[in-house]
């Protein structure tokens, strides 16, 4: 019940004959497909394998790139955080020696107000002490011509400016000794 089976019209019962399988055509395969493996590896694996290398090297070298940067971002980040921090400090110090500054010019000014302050008060002291001269001054001649009349008045006669001035110490004297 075996019957063969014919490749192109030929029958074989062992074997690769068996399987459909002719050595002859088996041989020819094999030297069509190392002839065709030798120039697909010459003419199209060569350049195709060559393109992936460079793909692969460029790949390469981007990520070593890309982690290059990252590591000179943290770098660089580090850098503006230290330099902000300096900034900061500097600002701050800076701040404080405008305070220190400004204290220190107010001070100043409250002095010099303050002197300015003692100076007007003694200028008006010495004022008041000069009006309060004057006013003295203006008050005895207002007495003397006082006295004067109330002697005139009193003695009944007119007095003389000599006589008039020697009763007036008189009566001063009197008033200053009592």
């Amino acid at each position: 019940m075996l019957q063969t089976i014919s490749v192109f019209g030929e029958t074989s019962s062992s074997g690769l004959g068996a399987l459909g399988i002719s050595g002859q055509a088996l041989l020819i395969q094999l030297i069509t497909f190392g002839l065709a493996f030798l120039v697909l590896r010459r003419y199209a694996f060569k350049p195709i394998l060559k393109v992936l290398d460079e793909r692969r090297q460029t790949i390469e070298s981007g990520v070593s790139l890309g982690e290059e940067m990252q590591k000179e971002r943290a770098d660089l980040e580090k850098k503006v955080s230290t330099a902000l921090h300096q900034a900061r400090r500097d600002a701050d110090a800076i701040v404080a020696e405008a305070l220190d500054a400004a204290r220190g010019q107010v001070r100043e000014a409250e002095d010099k107000a303050q002197l300015k302050a003692e100076i007007i008060l003694k200028d008006a002291r010495a004022q008041a002490e000069q009006n309060t001269a004057r006013m003295r001054k203006a008050l005895e001649g207002e007495l003397v011509g006082l006295i004067s009349d109330a002697t005139e008045v009193i003695i009944d006669e007119k007095v003389d400016a000599k006589k008039d001035a020697a009763l007036i110490d008189k009566a001063l004297k009197g008033r200053v000794a009592a």
